[in-house]
């Protein structure tokens, strides 16, 4: 079963999205903020990281600095989510080492899609999935 940690400071949207994905079969694993993601990016090891952009004190952008900058963690694939939907956040979070970029509200199909493709695997079903 394929690991993905949420970073992500929003109880609501952690609750939601990590609800939607263990229904499709991944194990799910939380972090609030960046420094407690970061930690939990080594000790876990996930498979792939959803990674909230607007977390406060330190950013989904420095987060994944830290993470692409360590050793252990540099190859895990970090997906950015964040509300903001302009070409310079896409580019920004890239740049910072993101391997993809999705928006919220999340579309669980289209991110399940780039899930697989950066886990190299078919995406699950979800066109049923309304919450």
């Amino acid at each position: 079963m394929a690991l993905i940690l949420i970073i992500e400071d929003n109880p609501i949207n952690r609750d939601v999205l990590g609800r939607r994905l263990e229904r499709r079969g991944f194990a799910i694993r939380f972090a609030e903020d960046g420094p407690s993601g970061i930690a939990a990016a080594k000790l876990l090891m996930p498979d792939v990281i959803l990674m909230d952009i607007g977390l406060g004190e330190m950013d989904g952008y420095e987060a994944t600095r830290c993470i692409r900058a360590d050793p252990a963690t540099a190859a895990v694939p970090i997906i950015a989510l964040t509300a903001s939907a302009f070409e310079s956040d896409r580019v920004k979070a890239l740049a910072a080492g993101c391997i993809d970029f999705d928006t919220k509200p999340v579309d669980l199909p289209r991110l399940l899609g780039k899930i697989a493709a950066v886990m190299g695997t078919k995406a699950p079903m979800a066109a049923t999935d309304q919450n």
